[in-house]
């Protein structure tokens, strides 16, 4: 694959959602859209979940160059993770996407799970996908993006930061919430709002490290670990040891939380 360039959203911001739309899968969607690739199934969108549900904790990956890409999410991988995002924010993203899913085929294997972050609109998420992209990640709500996976069987995870935010990209059809960026009172601020909105699933990213993951994941939360995991100064340095040691202290905090 050739590294795409970004696009932008040819269509207005959706100012508000018309219609609460279930997190279930669709199962009409495949009779109504037959033809179109991009189209999912139920049962890989389920599947999606199920993972998430199982391994709780996806390595997010953005690197400076796209040298440094492969052997640092080897790194985390060879730590325990068995699932991974690559961002389009690092050069040669959609290549990685190509290349690990072909290597790993997580959702056929059982093997390491690829997604694709920092999707900003419906186009990237085609390239995304047609990538292999496994799920989509967004920094940010972009509703007609969320109700476009929605209509799609595709699993995608848009940032929020607040109750409500998360509440509407529930509504659209988001199944897990990304919190993003990190909120004041951490964990507490987790279990406080899931408390008063159960049917969320919220994924905190900026704000987990490598010693309160588990506070996150014994809430019912899977997580995102991106600096804490990936050190900017330790990339620059090519030392995917620490990023291996970082890796395996993480995912034993998370399988220790889930026991």
């Amino acid at each position: 694959l050739v590294e795409a360039r970004r696009g932008t959203s040819s269509g207005p911001m959706l100012t508000r959602i018309s219609a609460r739309l279930s997190t279930a899968p669709l199962r009409r969607a495949g009779h109504t859209m037959a033809g179109d690739k991009y189209m999912r199934t139920p049962e890989s969108f389920q599947a999606v979940l199920d993972r998430f549900k199982k391994d709780r904790a996806c390595a997010v990956l953005r690197t400076p160059t796209a040298e440094k890409c492969a052997p640092a999410m080897d790194a985390a991988i060879d730590g325990g993770f068995q699932i991974v995002e690559f961002t389009l924010t690092t050069p040669g993203c959609l290549d990685r996407v190509a290349e690990y899913r072909a290597k790993y085929d997580g959702l056929k294997t059982g093997n390491v799970m690829v997604g694709c972050g920092t999707i900003m609109d419906i186009e990237d998420c085609k390239l995304a996908l047609d990538a292999g992209a496994e799920f989509i990640v967004a920094p940010v709500l972009v509703p007609e993006v969320v109700t476009w996976c929605r209509t799609h069987n595709v699993v995608i995870i848009p940032g929020t930061q607040t109750p409500s935010e998360a509440y509407a990209a529930y509504k659209a059809g988001a199944p897990v919430q990304k919190i993003f960026p990190g909120v004041a009172g951490g964990a507490a601020w987790v279990k406080a709002v899931k408390g008063a909105l159960p049917m969320l699933q919220l994924n905190p990213t900026s704000g987990v490290d490598l010693d309160n993951a588990g506070d996150f994941v014994q809430l019912g939360c899977s997580i995102g670990l991106v600096a804490p995991l990936f050190p900017p100064d330790v990339i620059a340095g090519n030392k995917w040891d620490v990023v291996h040691a970082n890796a395996t202290k993480v995912i034993g905090n998370v399988k220790a939380a889930l026991a």
